[in-house]
């Protein structure tokens, strides 16, 4: 059975569900800037992705342990994470999902992934990604996050557009498209910041769904009212990927670090091939950890 615990220090505070180690709320001062899963429109707050970002082509894939059969961003989010401590203070949480015969139907590796919550400052919560191959071979995975933040932040009198996207220094990206099912495509591109250090916040951005920017400067960004200054910044250094996406219509950005993307229009479907896949040598052990500031 599913369980909520919460963190806090100060005047912040995080709420997450052992169903998918999903963070399912975070607080300042009582304001609440996490989307709160409306399944009319989307109904998710922050989903772990792991051991794949984004779709394979078909739902399948090969590997060198044999085929692969996942939906979009894989098998963390929909399986329960064991809560396995609770720091004394009360700011950090940590989590434990491992491989299990069922798992391993769909994606035949051993793992541990281990998803830790710690309040790091007095508006600032850090999300560790923790995966350890338990196996005898090379285990292949990608990991990221997917926070989506209300937008516009509760109790401000600013609408949708007037947020902006604010960067370390200017810079020019081009995205790749995604196409039917969910796989994405250099070949035909769309470009979104243009030797600038902000980008406004407009439903025209989502017109291929999400925006893959691919190392962003300085490993951060931040999504921020013109007029009231509130907002989020998140910092994702070792993440080269930052995934941005908004549902049509909706009052909500996620943003995604990632340290893969879905599967290339170009590239095969063996997974060890995947741009910037992870390879994991038996024993060895991958941390990564993003932050997030709210403004």
């Amino acid at each position: 059975m599913s369980t909520i615990t919460t963190i806090g220090k100060g005047a912040l505070s995080a709420s997450i569900n052992s169903k998918g180690a999903e963070l399912q709320s975070l607080k300042l001062n009582g304001v609440e800037y996490l989307w709160q899963a409306d399944p009319a429109l989307w109904g998710k707050h922050a989903p772990v992705l792991f051991p794949i970002v984004g779709s394979i082509r078909n739902g399948r894939a090969d590997s060198a342990e044999g085929p692969c059969t996942m939906d979009r961003h894989g098998l963390a989010r929909i399986n329960e994470h064991e809560l396995v401590s609770v720091s004394d203070d009360g700011t950090s949480v940590t989590y434990e999902f491992v491989s299990t015969p069922e798992t391993r139907a769909a994606y035949p590796y051993d793992f541990k992934l281990n998803m830790t919550y710690t309040i790091v400052g007095e508006a600032t919560l850090a999300q560790t990604f923790r995966v350890e191959n338990t196996g005898a071979v090379p285990l292949p995975f990608s990991v990221g996050g997917h926070p989506a933040f209300n937008i516009p932040v509760e109790g401000t009198d600013e609408a949708y557009e007037d947020y902006e996207f604010r960067f370390a220094e200017p810079w020019t990206a081009d995205c790749p498209k995604l196409v039917e099912g969910g796989l994405a495509t250099y070949e035909d591109t769309f470009r979104t910041v243009d030797g600038s250090d902000t980008l406004p916040l407009s439903r025209e951005l989502f017109r291929y769904d999400t925006m893959i920017l691919d190392h962003v400067p300085g490993d951060t960004l931040s999504l921020v009212g013109k007029r009231s200054g509130h907002g989020i910044r998140v910092d994702f250094p070792g993440f080269d990927y930052l995934g941005v996406w908004s549902a049509p219509g909706a009052p909500f950005v996620a943003l995604e670090p990632w340290t893969g993307h879905t599967t290339l229009t170009t590239e095969d479907d063996v997974l060890e091939h995947k741009e910037n896949i992870t390879i994991l040598e038996p024993g060895a052990v991958d941390e990564r950890t993003f932050t997030i500031t709210l403004l």
